[in-house]
């Protein structure tokens, strides 16, 4: 019984590794079922695709990166452009942790899944959506509160923050490509920069 009761949670660990690891098409239900020790029929009791598995797969890093790494970035105790330092320094401190795992630089887990699904599975895309939305939201209103302090000059925040966001993706992909986690760290660094540099062009 006690194997029988964990079944989801083994099945949804293994998918949040091998489809991080790989890719979600490269990764079968026989696979999943044999990382995850489990029987093809406990699969399906839980999940009646291998998208329903992928589904929970964001969520639970979600949950994951929320309470692991979000929630001390962008703490209230941090001035805001300490805040935006601080995530960048995360991305680049979860990669490596996942590196020594894995041995390899895995890149955005959200941001793997979205280039291989979201043209062609919507539901996905509007989960990742969901989750983009989320880190999106966190640095906008960071960057509110760095221009009401006088820390950055009057912006479109929101644009600013999706800007953000789609750099941060972009080096994920980059050090990605070139199994570089000192790309990752070093152009982490220039994110804080690049909006001080806008705060003097504007000045």
């Amino acid at each position: 019984m006690g194997r029988t009761s964990d079944a989801k949670e083994r099945l949804i660990g293994a998918a949040m590794e091998l489809f991080y690891t790989r890719s979600y098409a490269d990764v079968g239900v026989q696979e999943l079922c044999k990382h995850a020790g489990v029987k093809k029929g406990s699969f399906y009791h839980f999940f009646e695709t291998k998208q329903d598995l992928a589904l929970a797969f964001l969520d639970h890093w979600w949950t994951y990166l929320r309470e692991t790494r979000w929630e001390a970035a962008f703490s209230v105790d941090l001035t805001p452009l300490e805040r935006i330092s601080r995530f960048f320094e995360s991305v680049y401190e979860q990669n490596c942790e996942f590196h020594d795992k894995y041995k390899q630089v895995c890149g955005c887990p959200f941001g793997n899944m979205a280039v291989e699904l979201s043209p062609h599975e919507p539901i996905v895309r509007h989960k990742i959506d969901r989750i983009f939305d989320d880190v999106i939201g966190r640095l906008q209103v960071t960057l509110d509160e760095a221009v009401e302090a006088g820390n950055l000059a009057p912006m479109d925040t929101r644009e600013t923050a999706l800007a953000l966001w789609a750099y941060c993706e972009g080096i994920l992909v980059m050090a990605k490509a070139r199994q570089d986690l000192d790309m990752l760290k070093r152009l982490g660094q220039r994110a804080v920069r690049f909006l001080q540099v806008s705060r003097r062009t504007v000045a």
